[in-house]
């Protein structure tokens, strides 16, 4: 008798443990397991350098969403965002790739602007600034084809 109550009180043991190791998983892995609290919006740019899947989609420099994908549309790079739900977009926001630093990380910079009516979910964000190219600038100042 009291080598299966050791028994058990082991395998309780093990079970809470092994549950508490999944939801620290789920939870520092930043995993959606029960449903998501995002909305997906669109935008098409002509050229996002240095921007993956999984960069940081900010408003104010504060992370609001994720790059869900990126793909190629009409010779645009059409970027597909997930923001979180509550987040309302007006129709005239401006989303704009930047760079944190002259080497950092690449992120899709929001900017809403003064409308009433907002982008419904799936919807597109029509105004965009693409990518500054770093290296092309450098290049031009270094060869002296820039114009003073």
């Amino acid at each position: 008798m009291r080598r299966v109550n050791m028994e058990t009180s082991v395998g309780l043991f093990l079970l809470a443990g092994i549950l508490c190791l999944a939801y620290l998983s789920i939870r520092f892995g930043k995993l959606e397991v029960i449903g998501e609290d995002t909305v997906t919006v669109t935008a098409n740019f002509s050229a996002v350098t240095g921007l993956k899947v999984g960069s940081d989609v900010e408003i104010a420099g504060v992370p609001v969403g994720k790059v869900d994908s990126i793909s190629i549309r009409e010779y645009q790079a059409a970027v597909r965002m997930k923001i979180r739900k509550g987040i309302g977009l007006p129709d005239d926001t401006i989303a704009s790739v930047k760079t944190r630093g002259l080497i950092g990380d690449v992120y899709i910079s929001l900017s809403p602007g003064g409308s009433n009516r907002l982008i419904p979910p799936g919807g597109r964000i029509l105004d965009t600034e693409a990518a500054v190219d770093l290296e092309g600038l450098i290049g031009q100042f270094i060869y002296g084809s820039v114009k003073k």
